[in-house]
């Protein structure tokens, strides 16, 4: 056993804060689970909970569940906002690169002609 009867420790560092899993064992041989979240800013801040071995098996149940909300919380998120993007998308008037006088002068012609908007390319190579 080590000092003050820890039997495992695991550390995990993300930007300013670091969580430790430690399992340890007290004066009565009961082990547990401590989890501490130390946060390094202008005041060193630790917060720690413990997690008894009889008590171990339901609050992992716990964790999975909310483990599960958060995915699928997630998930609706990422498809709403998929979905939003996509139906604003569709909405949206589609914009021309001309300006409005060059539209407005090209509908008002009047010589004669019949204008589609479409180009026919004619090949210029003769076949011998």
């Amino acid at each position: 056993m080590g000092i003050r009867g820890e039997l495992y420790t695991n550390q995990i560092v993300v930007d300013n804060r670091a969580y430790y899993f430690n399992v340890k064992e007290n004066r009565k041989g009961d082990v547990f689970l401590q989890i501490v979240e130390s946060k390094k800013d202008e005041v060193d801040e630790r917060h720690a909970i413990v997690i008894f071995a009889s008590e171990l098996q339901k609050f992992c149940k716990g964790f999975d569940s909310a483990l599960s909300f958060i995915d699928k919380d997630e998930k609706e998120k990422k498809k709403a906002a998929f979905e939003k993007k996509k139906t604003a998308a569709s909405e949206a008037p589609k914009k021309s690169f001309r300006s409005k006088k060059f539209e407005d002068e090209r509908e008002n012609r009047d010589d004669g002609i019949k204008r589609s908007g479409k180009v026919h390319v004619v090949s210029k190579r003769t076949d011998k």
